[in-house]
């Protein structure tokens, strides 16, 4: 037999019959991140590999690690959805489910030092505290939003708190709808964190209602937030230190108005677990 009719052997990198390699075959990803309980560090490894791979992480994966770590706030999204799709992706939404994207200094809001960005390994978001972030003209709008991340600051300080959300169909909203009214202009400085889209500055706006600060524990004018042009809310917060016997009164007031939960024993649909 001729050299160039001699069999040779199959190659570790041979194309599957679907005409994907192995690690490219969408199923057999999703068998894999399943079975890691949809790992966010090893997601983000994965996304990082290849175009091939961030491709199939921004179409696929980032939308199944929201779906599976927070499945009745991504269905209460996902209903303004289209073609699947959200507004800013689905990259965007998990970053914003894991990541406490810092504070700087703002015309609104000064600090003596910036804050870095970090990742959190739980975070509660909750449609309750959302309503009180719209103004009365805006209730009808859909808006989840964290508890604040608290970050120590100086003696002189308060703590800090860093809180982020994401609206329900934020071209539609009537948020939206009052800041074209009021004129309103985008910042020049201020990006959003979670994708990178300009941002109104509520403050500046005057769409900050007063309830907002009672609900983060901060005092008022003591709170700035900004909202983009793809319905990411992030912002920051003085909070009001409590003493020790409020501080228990308090924790029992909230459990009781907003029957907290968690994915796995739901008995509410005001709040959700992110862990």
């Amino acid at each position: 037999m001729s050299a160039d009719k001699r069999l040779k052997p199959n190659s570790p990198c041979q194309v599957s019959k679907s005409g994907q390699s192995g690690i490219l075959n969408e199923r057999m990803l999703l068998i894999v991140f399943e079975s890691v309980k949809w790992d966010l560090q090893l997601l983000c490894l994965t996304a990082s590999l290849n175009r091939k791979l961030q491709a199939i992480a921004e179409r696929l994966l980032w939308r199944k690690l929201c779906e599976y770590r927070a499945p009745r706030m991504v269905e209460a999204l996902a209903k303004s959805a289209t073609n699947g799709r959200i507004n800013g992706g689905w990259h965007a939404l998990a970053k914003l489910m894991f990541y406490c994207c810092g504070c700087e200094s703002t015309r609104n809001f000064k600090l003596s030092q910036p804050l870095l960005g970090h990742f959190v390994k739980a975070s509660r978001f909750s449609k309750t505290s959302g309503r009180s972030f719209l103004t009365r003209k805006c209730r009808g709008d859909l808006l989840y939003v964290s508890d604040p991340c608290e970050h120590p600051m100086s003696d002189k300080e308060d703590d800090l708190g860093i809180f982020r959300g994401i609206f329900q169909g934020f071209h539609r909203s009537r948020t939206k709808a009052r800041l074209v009214q009021r004129k309103a202009e985008l910042e020049d400085r201020v990006r959003c964190p979670y994708c990178g889209a300009r941002v109104w500055s509520m403050s500046t706006a005057r769409l900050i209602p007063k309830c907002a600060a009672r609900r983060l524990g901060s005092h008022d004018g003591g709170l700035d937030y900004f909202v983009c042009v793809n319905g990411h809310l992030h912002g920051n917060c003085w909070l009001v230190p409590l003493s020790s016997d409020e501080d228990d009164e308090s924790g029992v007031n909230d459990l009781d108005y907003d029957n907290r939960t968690v994915k796995t024993e739901s008995t509410s649909s005001t709040g959700e677990e992110i862990c």
